[in-house]
């Protein structure tokens, strides 16, 4: 899979967003093995990271489809519309890891110190076939560099 300019990520963070991007490309065409292969990239970077971005994406995506607010059936049929699509073609998906995942985006949920952490692999994979039902895999790249100058600008 190809490397992007990325004008707004900062360096550090360009192959996260190179294996992201990859990732949710392959999860919008269905093909297995190309996500298999981005999501052990996604794996082995740092999982705050790579879930912030992708959960920054995610928040964007609700915030665009439901501008009026979200409320709490909004959230049950994006569980169940991307739990249902994915289980087309990855049957390892766990809903649970998606609502947490969905929460965490809206910013509603915060991890227990005491529960052992999602393992990376699987909170990237789950993250990323959320982010592909949520947005068109052609204008990922744009709403991840969007995600990019958002989380750079709160951390100046």
């Amino acid at each position: 899979m190809g490397q992007r300019r990325w004008s707004a990520v900062p360096a550090v963070a360009r192959p996260i967003a190179d294996a992201a991007d990859d990732a949710v490309v392959a999860a919008g065409a269905r093909d297995a093995a190309g996500l298999d292969a981005a999501v052990a990239r996604l794996a082995a970077y740092d999982p705050a990271q790579v879930g912030l971005l992708l959960g920054t994406v995610v928040r964007h995506a609700l915030e665009e489809g439901h501008p009026d607010g979200l409320g709490s059936d909004d959230v049950r049929e994006t569980l169940k519309a991307a739990v249902t699509g994915a289980r087309e073609w990855q049957s390892g998906v766990d809903p649970q890891v998606v609502l947490l995942l969905l929460a965490g985006a809206l910013g509603v949920h915060e991890p227990d110190p005491d529960e052992p952490p999602l393992r990376a692999d699987v909170a990237a994979r789950h993250g990323v076939l959320l982010v592909a039902h949520l947005v068109d895999p052609a204008t990922f790249a744009a709403r991840l560099e969007r995600a990019a100058t958002e989380l750079a600008q709160h951390a100046e």
